[in-house]
């Protein structure tokens, strides 16, 4: 028999395992990868259209986007898990799953290493946590985090700016994955200060700012000026979630920034900076030989 796991996701809420779950539907597509590196893809029954990896995955019914499933499809999968982010998937959806009596885990990290946290409780939700398979990913994330942590040791960050989307223009605080995935691999976020500031005009004209009221401030939307004024000595323009092009990347060339002047305006892989989970165990050492190159 096996024992009831009492475990809390991300948003404190205490979800109860009286058996491993057998049939799982994931709406985040870096849990995707990383329930399949965890060697549980059987276990895996829906997923969202952007779970592309790892391949098989994209085999399995898709349940339509991560910001719009559609809900008859994931309650006609009669899954006894669900899988969310309380970022990519909407409150209402999560809820009305939650009201179908479906079992939702939510997960929240900000920091890599939190990441790699929730690839290591779902190994456990899962009882695979001493398997070798498992036990031997978890334990290379970790590897992998001290030695980005102690590769900066000492070291003065590269000022870098990070969009993810272009109109409008718009970045990452510090309170971010991505931005701890950019400090870890030796750059520093020239907007980790700037929060976003509600309404419109507030953001980007200094008008005055209304009450955030629960809102997220940690996407600011930003003017071409104001990343003059941070002085980016590198540019990373990231194929996800705003799939930067050529013709992008030529506006911040254009732009009297040290960057554009280095030859560092580059683009690179969204999945390295922002999939949480199994992606970063070798991800994390990308981004770094990346921003290494850059210096």
């Amino acid at each position: 028999m096996v024992a009831t796991l009492r475990m809390t996701d991300d948003m404190g809420r205490e979800v109860l395992f009286g058996a491993v779950p057998k049939r799982v539907v994931s709406l985040v597509p870096s849990d995707t990868l990383t329930l399949f590196d965890l060697g549980l893809g059987a276990a895996v029954v829906g997923r969202t259209d952007y779970c592309e990896l790892p391949a098989e995955a994209s085999r399995l019914p898709s349940v339509g986007g991560t910001k719009n499933p559609r809900l008859d499809a994931i309650f006609d999968l009669e899954p006894d898990l669900v899988i969310a982010n309380q970022e990519e998937n909407t409150k209402s959806d999560l809820e009305a799953i939650a009201q179908r009596g479906f079992r939702v885990w939510v997960a929240f990290p900000k920091r890599v290493a939190e990441g790699l946290a929730h690839m290591a409780r779902l190994a456990r939700i899962f009882r695979v946590e001493h398997d070798a398979g498992p036990r031997d990913l978890v334990k290379r994330g970790y590897a992998a985090l001290r030695e980005a942590e102690a590769a900066q040791a000492g070291r003065a960050p590269v000022p870098t700016f990070c969009p993810i989307w272009m109109k409008p223009l718009m970045t990452i605080h510090g309170d971010t994955y991505i931005s701890d995935a950019l400090a870890l691999a030796g750059a520093r976020n020239v907007f980790a200060d700037r929060e976003r500031r509600y309404p419109l005009a507030a953001d980007l004209r200094g008008a005055e700012p209304a009450p955030a009221e629960g809102r997220d401030t940690r996407y600011p939307r930003v003017t071409e000026a104001e990343v003059v004024a941070r002085a980016p000595e590198i540019v990373l323009l990231a194929d996800e979630p705003h799939p930067f092009s050529d013709e992008d990347a030529a506006v911040f060339r254009a732009l009297d920034v040290p960057a554009a002047k280095r030859g560092a305006v580059v683009r690179c892989s969204g999945k390295d900076l922002c999939w949480y989970g199994s992606r970063a165990v070798e991800g994390l050492a990308r981004v770094r030989a990346l921003v290494d190159g850059l210096r």
